[in-house]
C-alpha cells in the first residue's frame, strides 16, 4: 500500500522504496505559480530525506509534464521595488533549491515526461538523472519567446547534454523539440509509446528502487563533480541575467502577448 502525501499542487506517493512526485495542476498543464514552487520544494525535501525512498520519479498529471512559469502568477507574490515580478528572488529562494536538491540527493531521480516540458518545466526534467519521455512529449526552452533567457539550470544542463550548437538552437530559436528528436540529440535517455509510457516508466522506477543505492549516489557525486561543479555559480548568474531581462520592455511585451495569445512585437528595448 502506497503512502500518499497530498499538497495543494503536488502529490507524493511512496511504495516499495519508490517515491513518485506528481505535479498536480493539470488545469494549467502544471504551470509553476507561487504555491506550486513551495509545494514542489517540500515534496523534493520529503523524498530526499526519507531513507525508505531509494529512487524518485517526477511526472505530471493530465496532458503535460510542466508548461513552465505561470505568467499570471510567476512571482508568487514576490515583487521588486518597481512593482514588477521579482524574478531574481523567485529563482534564488524557490526554484534553485529544487534544482540543486535533485542534483545532490544521494538517490537517482527519473523524469517521466508525459507531455510538454516547457521553460522551467524543461529545466526540471533536465536536472534529473534519467529522462524517459512519451512519444507525444516535447521539450521547449520558451524563454526567448517572451524576451527572457534560460533559467533553472538549463543554460548548464542543455549544453552538457547536447553541446553548444544544439543548445544555442534551443535557446535562441525557442522551437519545440519532439521527444524522438530529443532522443537523437542525446538530450534524453529513452522514448516510450504513449500507450506503454506508464508501464515503462513504472518499470524503470522499480528497477532503480531495487538497485544499489550507494552505487547510484557515488555515480551522481562523480558526474556532478565533473559536469556541474560550478552549478551554484551558474544558477546565480542565470538569476542575475534574468533580473535584467525581466526589467526590459521586450519582456513586458512578450508576457502580454502570451496572455493575449498574439505574436509579440519585440523592439530590442
Amino acid at each position: 500500500m502506497a503512502e500518499v502525501t497530498e499538497r495543494e499542487t503536488v502529490t507524493v506517493s511512496v511504495e516499495d522504496g519508490a517515491g513518485t512526485i506528481l505535479l498536480n495542476r493539470p488545469e494549467t498543464m502544471n504551470a509553476w505559480n507561487g504555491q506550486f514552487g513551495l509545494d514542489l520544494r517540500d515534496a523534493i525535501d520529503q523524498v530526499a530525506g526519507d531513507e525508505a525512498v531509494r529512487a524518485v520519479m517526477i511526472t505530471g498529471a493530465g496532458r503535460g509534464f510542466s508548461s513552465g512559469a505561470d505568467l499570471r502568477d510567476m512571482s508568487g507574490g514576490l515583487t521588486s521595488e518597481d512593482g514588477r515580478p521579482d524574478v531574481y528572488a523567485t529563482l534564488t529562494t524557490r526554484y534553485h533549491p529544487i534544482i540543486t536538491s535533485i542534483r545532490t540527493m544521494p538517490k537517482p531521480v527519473l523524469a517521466a515526461v508525459n507531455g510538454p516540458a516547457v521553460g522551467i518545466g524543461c529545466s526540471l526534467a533536465l536536472a534529473s538523472d534519467l529522462i524517459l519521455a512519451a512519444e507525444s512529449a516535447y521539450f521547449l526552452l520558451a524563454f526567448v519567446n517572451i524576451g527572457l533567457v534560460p533559467d533553472g539550470g538549463s543554460s548548464l544542463f542543455v549544453p552538457t547534454r547536447v553541446g553548444m550548437a544544439r543548445a544555442s538552437e534551443m535557446a535562441l530559436l525557442g522551437e519545440r523539440l519532439p521527444a524522438r528528436t530529443a532522443l537523437e540529440w542525446g538530450l534524453i535517455n529513452r522514448v516510450a509509446s504513449d500507450e506503454m509510457f506508464g508501464e515503462e516508466s513504472g518499470a524503470l522506477l522499480a528497477r532503480l528502487a531495487a538497485g544499489p543505492t550507494r552505487s547510484y549516489a557515488g555515480t551522481k557525486r562523480q558526474l556532478n563533480r565533473w559536469l556541474y561543479s560550478q552549478m551554484d555559480d551558474q544558477l546565480e548568474f542565470e538569476a542575475q541575467i534574468q533580473r535584467e531581462m525581466s526589467g526590459s520592455s521586450d519582456f513586458l511585451e512578450g508576457a502580454t502577448a502570451f496572455v493575449e495569445k498574439r505574436q509579440a512585437r519585440f523592439t530590442g528595448a
